[in-house]
């Protein structure tokens, strides 16, 4: 007797602001080999290829976009919600909008204040430095990565190279503008009352001076099943900087939230 395929569920794969849905790119053979969602990469509009939105233009905007999407794609039916930094939030807020639908949330360096001078973070510091790595860059690149990384190794380059420069450099301006005046969500999600008993793994680099590590463990009283873990060395590209710790904290959330669609 032939027994039926498991059926997968959509994973909405959202990115941060100012690069594109590549940057998520590395996690996708750990989750092929989990064989439980069908990925759907998401690029917001105005980053990568899709079109930004017209005025005003701001992060309710994108949130009203977002829920769009996932409504055309996913129906009635359960899905799950993995985001970088921005698109962090955005997941944040989609489990809200689709409370029964959602089954997992997968969270890399989120931002939970949108509000830079609300946030709590660490100062900039490199731990892993490569001077003459930079020397051999580009300069304008060189600026971009030192700007951000923590682990300035080769590895950590490439990756970066590869997975965010592209996205860096098709972003649109005008939308980035745009999306900083209106750079708010009423109420954050970390404000609000209600509890969500889904599968949640957060993942924050120890020195990452951009959202940081302790803001996002006030997500835990909103999460009961949260899983919130610091790696160090690692910074706001936490993905790219510990990837063999993600890819395992990613293989653990993934069968996690299988089990959640699993026929009672």
């Amino acid at each position: 007797m032939q027994v039926a395929p498991k059926s997968r569920i959509p994973l909405f794969m959202v990115h941060g602001n100012g690069v594109d849905h590549r940057i998520l790119k590395p996690l996708e053979a750990e989750l092929a080999n989990a064989q439980i969602f069908d990925l759907h990469y998401v690029d917001l509009p105005g980053f990568g290829t899709c079109p930004p939105l017209g005025n005003p233009g701001g992060l309710p905007e994108l949130a009203n976009w977002l829920e769009e999407l996932i409504r055309q794609t996913a129906g009635e039916g359960p899905f799950a919600l993995l985001g970088n930094s921005l698109g962090a939030l955005l997941c944040q807020e989609m489990a809200d909008r689709f409370p029964g639908q959602a089954q997992g949330l997968f969270l890399l360096a989120p931002v939970v204040f949108p509000d830079a001078a609300r946030r709590t973070v660490p100062e900039a510091q490199v731990v892993v430095e490569d001077p003459g790595l930079l020397a051999r860059i580009d300069p304008r690149q060189a600026q971009q990565f030192s700007d951000i990384a923590v682990v300035q190794s080769q590895q950590a380059w490439q990756s970066f190279a590869q997975w965010v420069l592209p996205g860096l450099d098709c972003a649109n301006l005008r939308s980035m503008a745009k999306l900083s005046k209106r750079y708010f969500l009423d109420p954050l999600p970390v404000e609000r009352k209600s509890q969500l008993d889904i599968p949640v793994t957060i993942l924050c680099g120890r020195q990452d001076h951009i959202t940081g590590y302790r803001d996002p463990e006030r997500l835990s009283r909103r999460y009961p099943s949260m899983r919130i873990r610091v790696l160090d060395p690692a910074g706001h590209n936490v993905h790219l900087e510990q990837p063999e710790q993600a890819a395992a904290e990613l293989r653990d959330w993934a069968h996690r939230t299988g089990r959640m669609n699993e026929p009672a």
